[in-house]
């Protein structure tokens, strides 16, 4: 019954899903298309602006006597033209430019479907969602009785201002049909909207349940309190926390009043322009030692040459990830086959090529390697293999070089989709057709420990935290970068209420608000020079009422009671009247003004966290270069499969990035054995992530036994000998 039930769930959840999905793939039509209206109205305007710098010179000259003003116009542009500008005048815009009419050609369509949806599924609103609830009771009674009339005193205080005025001018003219149209149009994205934000909910669903159950109950929270506050270092007092947030900005902003204090304009550094506004010059590009670059070659010269499923198979006998591919049965005994089984379907996966070539590949039958995909493969085995891979990893002495594993990093990678997918979207600037993105998290060490199949349209900033809080690996992960995708004031809150700290780099970072924690005029006092960039006050009191509530919340998602994404997106969403979503906003703008001021005043830790994303963007090529097969596009219809090959794709990634950072290690003890000095600071510059001395084209032979007595004692392949001396 368990299972139904929960069956039940995923398919409620799946159908509130495809609502949602159907109503924005319509609204984002509809904006489509009045932009292409936009721009069409003004590509017709252009005669009349060019006729408008002809009439104002005229108007504005006083010279010209007002009775000569009309005479002069009519004698100089000509009757023709001005009859001509007049005929082609065009209405007047709505306030959302024409965008819920263009919404309204679709009304038929959402007719097809939405009637079942509001009749088969129960809402309920919370605080501030009354007035929409009724307006659903009603278009459900609408639509049972088949009325098509919205009857007078339905709630409209719901719709937004820009829509208001088409529902004000259908009343005015009496246009019943235009009324019902556009009022159920707003209630049906009203609904949308309010699932997402969670201001309506599903009782019955997992996704779109009450906000509420999220979190710990008061019971649960008074018994977790004093560990999780011990555990991430926060008090549990809302007035010593904020006096520690204080001593922070305090300090980070004694910094970079000192930094702005003492530059120039025209230095290329940050400084105030004359206006006082943040100039923030672009980093120059990080100067990379030639022995650096030289060294890399020669190490890649001494790598041995190895095939995908030879590098597989080495780097199971050392690590034993295989072993987490575990039968969904439960069955333990494996066949000696298996491993060749296993390692034949990551392949397949990994590089596109799919089971149907990669069995003309290997010659292991199709039947086979579909059986061994169905028992074995799924996201939470891989996922376990993974982190056997990643572990390994970290325990390398090379690896300490690269980084010591407390930094990551965050990115979506966008791969084209062919044929029909529920989670691809169109977005011309990346796809031909449609796509989805792989979004994945990257130690500073460069191995990824987390990949998730998002929709390329929806915001990153949503799923940052996900991996990090399901992190399973051995990474003391502290400290996360993003670009600006990932950057949202719900995530800056978030991230410092679980112990940790979000450190993106924000474009257009001197055009955000900064917040201060007291009166503008002593904050300008203390810091003459940059106190004048603290240009809003914090809300101090909403903080401290509902510290109790940010700690509770921050506490469910770090012990796992909620998904981090969920919340994160929900909250992101909220509306103004969610009390808690309004205080963690207004602590995560006071988070982001003490990053801000911290980043802002240290060119170097402005440059590790660029290097940070520098090496999730070389793992980008990487994943490019083993995804090649069938133009790189994803064939997986359904969620599940898709995620099923991106973690194919990571478990790929992460072997050629472990088994080239053991060579190197050993290559490098070989030089200094030989008496050459190699400089660890040098290595830090030489990446593993590339595939140079990995042949995955071409006939793929998986012979387990045979490529482990290539080995030696230690699990080894020889290096290479030098072909040429180096100076």
């Amino acid at each position: 019954m368990t299972v139904l039930a929960q069956s039940a769930a995923d398919v409620l959840d799946e159908v509130i899903g495809l609502f949602d999905q159907a109503v924005s793939a319509r609204e984002s039509r509809a904006r489509t298309k009045m932009r292409d209206a936009l721009a069409a109205r003004a590509a017709a305007g252009e005669g009349r602006q060019a006729l408008l710098d002809e009439i104002l010179p005229v108007l504005l000259d006083l010279g010209i006597e007002d009775e000569e003003v009309g005479g002069r116009l009519r004698n100089t542009i000509g009757m023709e033209r001005l009859r001509a500008a007049a005929a082609g005048s065009a209405p007047r815009l709505p306030r959302d430019h024409g965008h819920l009419a263009m919404l309204d050609d679709s009304y038929s369509y959402l007719r097809q479907f939405t009637p079942d949806v509001l009749r088969t599924i129960t809402f309920k609103g919370g605080t501030g969602a009354e007035s929409l609830m009724e307006a659903v009771r009603i278009l459900k009674e609408l639509n049972a009785t088949g009325a098509r009339r919205v009857p007078d005193g339905a709630p409209a205080d719901f719709v937004p201002v820009p829509w208001a005025g088409y529902l004000e001018q259908a009343a005015k003219s009496r246009d019943v049909t235009a009324y019902r149209h556009f009022w159920e149009l707003t209630v049906l994205l009203g609904l949308r909207d309010g699932l997402r934000s969670g201001d309506v909910y599903v009782p019955s669903s997992r996704r779109y349940a009450d906000p509420a159950s999220y979190l710990f109950t008061p019971e649960q929270w008074t018994g977790q309190r004093d560990q999780f506050c011990q555990l991430v270092g926060k008090p549990a007092s809302a007035r010593t926390a904020l006096e520690g947030c204080k001593e922070e900005l305090e300090t980070a902003m004694g910094n970079l009043e000192k930094v702005l204090g003492n530059r120039k304009a025209g230095t290329g550094e940050v400084r105030l322009s004359e206006k006082g506004e943040l100039i923030i010059p672009s980093l120059s590009a990080e100067d990379v030692p030639a022995e650096a670059a030289s060294l890399r070659d020669e190490l890649s010269e001494l790598l041995p040459l190895a095939p995908i499923a030879s590098l597989l198979v080495e780097l199971d006998r050392r690590t034993g990830f295989l072993d987490c591919l575990t039968h969904a049965g439960g069955k333990r005994s494996r066949t000696p086959e298996l491993k060749r089984n296993l390692l034949a379907v990551l392949i397949a996966h990994a590089t596109n090529l799919g089971l149907v070539r990669m069995a003309e590949a290997c010659g292991i039958s199709y039947d086979i390697l579909a059986w061994t995909q169905e028992r074995y493969v799924r996201e939470e085995t891989l996922a376990a293999a993974n982190a056997a891979i990643v572990n390994y990893h970290h325990r390398l002495p090379m690896t300490q070089v690269f980084g010591g594993g407390t930094l990551s990093s965050s990115d979506g990678q966008r791969f084209p989709v062919q044929g029909k997918s529920t989670t691809a979207r169109v977005m011309k600037k990346y796809f031909a057709g449609q796509g989805l993105s792989t979004y994945t998290h990257v130690s500073d060490q460069h191995s990824t420990f987390g990949t998730k199949v998002i929709v390329v349209t929806r915001r990153e900033a949503q799923y940052v935290l996900d991996e990090i809080m399901g992190n399973k690996t051995d990474l003391p992960i502290a400290e996360h970068a993003t670009d600006t995708h990932g950057v949202t004031l719900v995530n800056f809150a978030l991230f410092d209420l679980v112990g940790m700290q979000l450190s993106p780099r924000i474009r257009d970072l001197g055009k955000i608000t900064l917040y201060r924690m007291g009166p503008q005029r002593n904050v300008s006092r203390i810091w003459p020079v940059a106190g004048p960039l603290l240009t809003q006050k914090i809300n101090m009191g909403l903080i401290e009422e509902n510290w109790d509530d940010l700690l509770r919340l921050a506490a469910s998602i770090k012990f796992g009671h909620a998904t981090a994404s969920l919340i994160v997106g929900k909250l992101s969403a909220s509306s103004q009247q969610n009390t808690l979503a309004a205080a963690l906003k207004e602590y995560g703008a006071l988070r982001r003004t003490i990053y801000a001021a911290r980043y802002l005043a240290d060119e170097t830790y402005r440059r590790k966290i660029a290097r940070q994303l520098n090496k999730g963007e070389s793992l980008h090529s990487l994943r490019r270069d083993l995804h090649y097969a069938h133009q790189g596009k994803i064939r997986e219809r359904f969620l599940a499969g898709q995620t099923e090959q991106a973690w194919c794709l990571t478990v790929l990634t992460n072997s050629v990035v472990t088994w080239t950072s053991e060579y190197y290690g050993l290559a490098i003890a070989q030089m200094r054995a030989e008496g050459r000095a190699v400089d660890n600071e040098l290595l830090a510059h030489i990446s593993p992530a590339h595939s140079e001395n990995v042949n995955y084209h071409g006939t793929i032979n998986v012979e387990v036994d045979t490529e482990l007595a290539k080995l030696d004692p230690a699990g080894c392949r020889p290096l290479r000998a030098r072909r040429r001396e180096r100076p």
